[in-house]
């Protein structure tokens, strides 16, 4: 079972994609109705885990203020305007599905941000201020990205979105520093690193995958009669993630070390599309959260698609990394 679970994770590019037609089979032959009881419980198979990881005390550690700062301005100064103008340009008619692509922007950084940083011999104490950082900011800023910009067409309800960004990022948040310090007293930290660690993403995926199984049943019918529909949200996710690597990458050449720019790349790219699903299925009701969250669903399969094949790359764009990683890269 293990064994299943770690492909599943490994291989995003197609579980995601797996899940998502196993959603519109099931959502076509029988009645999905009862899979909405089932949002909140995986709402927080997704989240819960990945913050037992998360390592807020980095984000007290100093001497990396310039990428930092360089970070989180592309992430909210310059990116959710890119998906907002891509919004009006392909979904000018479909506000719900322009939300989605707006969501998806809003939530920068995940785990994945310190994996492939680290993948790619980037600097990885870096990342995880970012992680840190990028969600405490996104969460609290979403609303009022939403409101502003989207609110003249869809109904954002500023108090529901608040409510259930408190309990699907502050309460597992809270929860999953107190599982760390308890497991790490418990079995200490060297065991923990090496048995335990790695095994917390894997319970996210799960997560990942039921919400995106559910949000394609919820709406299978609407698909079914109009399949061209996922093959359009293909091209601005494309758009979205290629200006944003561009942008990033040429930022990080001019301005920072390899590692840093590395650091920034992933730090503004890779975004957190597990919480972006959170958001679309709790606060905005079971029928219009699945139509928000199909769109960020297909962006999971080319956020993953890229970022791998980033990580090939970067010798060629920022040289080759040190034999012997500087103390910042590591």
């Amino acid at each position: 079972m293990w064994t299943v679970i770690a492909w599943l994770k490994k291989n995003l590019v197609w579980s995601i994609p797996i899940f998502m037609v196993a959603g519109l089979v099931f959502g076509a032959i029988a009645n999905p109705a009862f899979l909405k009881a089932t949002i909140i419980p995986l709402t927080f198979l997704m989240v819960y885990p990945m913050m037992i990881n998360l390592q807020v005390q980095k984000v007290f550690s100093g001497g990396d203020t310039k990428v930092q700062l360089v970070t989180q301005f592309i992430n909210f100064a310059v990116i959710p305007f890119v998906a907002f103008g891509l919004a009006q340009l392909f979904f000018s008619d479909r506000p719900l599905v322009a939300l989605g692509l707006l969501l998806a922007s809003l939530l920068p950084t995940s785990g994945m941000t310190i994996s492939w940083t680290g993948f790619a011999k980037g600097n990885i104490s870096a990342a995880v201020k970012m992680t840190v950082i990028g969600l405490i900011l996104g969460s609290l800023a979403t609303p009022f990205y939403a409101k502003w910009l989207m609110g003249t067409v869809v109904e954002i309800p500023m108090a529901e979105v608040f409510k259930q960004i408190v309990i699907i990022v502050f309460l597992p948040l809270i929860l999953g520093v107190v599982t760390r310090m308890v497991l790490i007293a418990q079995v200490g930290q060297a065991k923990y690193n090496k048995n335990l660690k790695h095994k917390f993403p894997a319970f996210s995926t799960l997560g990942v995958l039921g919400i995106v199984f559910v949000a394609m049943a919820l709406k299978a019918k609407d698909i079914l009669s109009n399949p061209m529909m996922l093959l359009s949200f293909l091209v601005p996710l494309a758009i979205l993630y290629t200006i944003n690597f561009v942008l990033s990458t040429v930022v990080g050449k001019l301005a920072f070390n390899r590692g840093d720019a590395i650091a920034l790349v992933y730090g503004t790219v890779m975004r957190n599309l597990s919480i972006a699903l959170a958001i679309a299925m709790t606060a905005f009701g079971k029928e219009a959260g699945s139509e928000i969250a199909i769109i960020i669903a297909m962006a999971y399969i080319i956020q993953v698609q890229a970022a791998a094949w980033y990580v090939k790359f970067t010798d060629r764009l920022f040289g080759e990394a040190p034999t012997e990683l500087l103390g910042s890269e590591t």
